[in-house]
């Protein structure tokens, strides 16, 4: 079966998609879309996903839409005992992260972003960012507690948890904002940058976005 992803790759969101596929080493045709791209208001798009975001998957007769159900998908059809753990207990660890991301720690850390990288500087509220960073790190010491405990989100091996919250990292790391040690969470960043899917999802230029808050 071919499958077939819509989203632009500056979008956090078609990033964890994209590490998912290559982690797991699938085929797939990329279709540029969203942003400067247009097309999310299309009626052939909306047919697919009535949302208008992206990122959307199709795989043979199915579609998906929704970052974190898309990579879910994949990890369970396509990687099982990889990036899905088989036994539910060991999941249930995966997918409290990775909701929280959904959540909590996404939420944050893209409002900082928003805040201090997409607002045009003359526009910025330093207020805002300051408030914003308070709590993208308090996710972010949530985060190291964890990877205290444990060298992945789901514990010893790399899950969709990971690439769900791993997908802030770039950003994170390259933003102009004071950040203070997170040594764990620094480890946690140094292993996924050794693997290529990551580096080739993530490691993705923002310049476009830089400025701008809407296409």
């Amino acid at each position: 079966m071919t499958i077939t992803l819509w989203g632009r790759l500056s979008s956090a969101n078609v990033q964890k998609v994209v590490w998912a596929l290559e982690e797991l080493e699938l085929p797939y045709e990329h279709v540029p879309l969203g942003g400067s791209f247009g097309g999310n208001s299309e009626p052939e798009y909306l047919a697919m996903n009535p949302n208008g975001l992206v990122p959307t998957l199709r795989d043979g007769k199915l579609t998906l839409w929704e970052s974190h159900a898309i990579v879910r998908y994949l990890s369970a059809e396509y990687g099982s005992g990889l990036l899905f753990p088989m036994e539910a207990r060991d999941r249930a660890a995966v997918d409290q992260w990775t909701d929280w991301t959904a959540t909590t720690f996404q939420p944050a850390w893209i409002g900082l972003f928003w805040l201090k990288v997409r607002t045009p500087e003359a526009q910025q509220d330093a207020a805002a960012i300051d408030n914003a960073l308070v709590a993208s790190l308090r996710c972010f010491r949530m985060l190291e507690a964890r990877l205290a405990e444990a060298p992945y989100l789901g514990g010893s091996e790399l899950s969709y948890a990971d690439i769900a919250a791993g997908a802030a990292l770039f950003r994170w790391s390259t933003m102009e904002i004071e950040r203070p040690a997170l040594p764990h969470v620094e480890a946690w960043h140094a292993r996924l940058n050794e693997r290529a899917a990551f580096r080739k999802a993530i490691n993705v230029s923002y310049e476009e976005l830089v400025g701008r808050l809407a296409f």
